[in-house]
């Protein structure tokens, strides 16, 4: 499937409105936190999404937002140097991503998944779950009986809705929320003003990067960390949706379009776009796979972006209808990951897969850092990031267990 001047579905429009509604928390999260426009986020985001699904031929079904491992550089570059030193820093970041596409060429795919075996792959996309999961406990906890009524309509409107409501669980949860929010006087005073006074058109706030060796060496090597994500992404992508896209399109291509999507995103002013674990709970949760759902998505974005009341509306949401969309969302990604273990069939009889399954888990959601000082900035790296590097390392260093070895094990235990 391409990018094509075809009118789409009434179904489409929606399924594609309800996956750009689920991606603006993360999206319009990171540009507030490291000081740039969350509308510029959002046009950037829905651009480098496009971008994205041109170079990839509309084969891979992910959608592109703001990336978390980019908060502490962007925000420090932000307040030092300014939002178009920043900009520089990150289109520098997107760079690197070029290169990491010419040695995966280079280098060939077949390498590559020979250190990313289920094994390895199955826990860290259950540390990219459970990682999630404290952002969706905090936001629930602000309301949890908000939280429980927008989960229960999520799951019911995902387990007995009919047609095209089966298909939307999240958008069905996320306006039965909203609905509940503004008769319970949850919404506020503050949020309901804002849209009001919000125009209904308008430009977001661009600006033009700088390029500056100094923003460029604080922010670009945290492309390091986003690569290994970004590996883990489309693996699990992959598994969600039951393709292998590390073949086609291929790893080599996929990096390369994320790194002249993020690029675009910076070039206008705002975050990184790369992709993100988000995008994998709506696809488990509402199995809607089709590469042009995400594309009429992005062009919600890039709406959403031009249109300051539209973005009053959704930034007025309570952070409890947030919160119990993101428990399900997050526990899908989970889910994949044992699901990974269980049809690869991990044999835990052996200790090797014991040991590497235990690392991953425990330093990838253990809260474990791993401190990374770059040009007198202090980085780390930790989380999904962490997790898959122990993981590789420590499959390739584990010597495999032979058919004896297994044998003592078992008549051990």
């Amino acid at each position: 499937m391409t990018l094509t001047p075809t009118r789409p579905s009434a179904r489409q429009i929606v399924l594609g409105l309800q996956h750009s509604i689920a991606m603006f928390g993360a999206t319009v999260l990171v540009p507030i936190l490291v000081g740039l426009s969350p509308s510029v986020a959002l046009f950037g985001a829905g651009v480098a999404t496009l971008l994205f699904h041109l170079l990839t031929r509309g084969q891979v079904p992910i959608f592109l937002g703001s990336s978390f491992a980019f908060i502490a550089p962007t925000a420090l570059v932000v307040k030092e140097f300014g939002p178009a030193a920043a900009g520089g820093g990150l289109i520098a970041a997107g760079a690197m991503y070029l290169l990491f596409s010419g040695l995966v060429k280079l280098l060939g795919v077949g390498r590559l998944l020979r250190v990313f075996p289920p094994v390895v792959t199955g826990p860290v996309i259950i540390v990219i779950g459970l990682g999630l999961s404290s952002v969706a406990v905090n936001q629930a906890k602000t309301n949890w009986w908000l939280a429980l009524v927008t989960l229960a309509a999520a799951v019911i409107a995902s387990i007995y809705g009919k047609g095209l409501f089966r298909m939307i669980p999240i958008l069905v949860g996320v306006v039965t929320g909203y609905v509940v929010s503004l008769l319970t006087g949850q919404v506020t005073q503050d949020g309901l003003n804002a849209i009001a006074a919000a125009p209904l058109l308008g430009l977001p706030d661009f600006h033009a990067p700088t390029l500056d060796w100094r923003p460029v060496a604080i922010i670009a090597p945290v492309a390091v960390v986003t690569f290994i994500e970004h590996v883990g992404d489309v693996i699990v992508n992959g598994r969600v949706v039951g393709k292998n896209f590390l073949e086609k399109p291929g790893l080599s291509r996929t990096l390369l379009a994320d790194g002249l999507a993020n690029m675009s995103s910076a070039a206008l002013g705002g975050p990184a776009a790369t992709t993100y674990a988000e995008n994998t709970g709506v696809l488990a949760l509402t199995r809607v796979y089709d590469p042009r759902v995400l594309q009429i998505g992005a062009v919600f974005a890039v709406l959403f972006g031009c249109s300051p009341k539209l973005a009053a509306v959704l930034r007025s949401l309570p952070q409890g209808v947030l919160g119990g969309v993101s428990i399900l969302l997050f526990g899908m990604i989970a889910s994949v990951g044992i699901r990974t273990l269980s049809e690869a069939r991990i044999d835990f009889a052996h200790s090797r897969n014991l040991i590497i399954v235990s690392l991953i888990l425990v330093l990838g959601l253990g809260g474990a850092a791993f401190p990374i000082s770059v040009a007198g900035t202090s980085l780390e790296l930790h989380g999904m990031a962490l997790a898959a590097l122990v993981g590789i390392v420590a499959n390739l260093i584990l010597p495999a267990q032979t058919p004896e070895t297994d044998e003592s094990e078992r008549t051990l235990h």
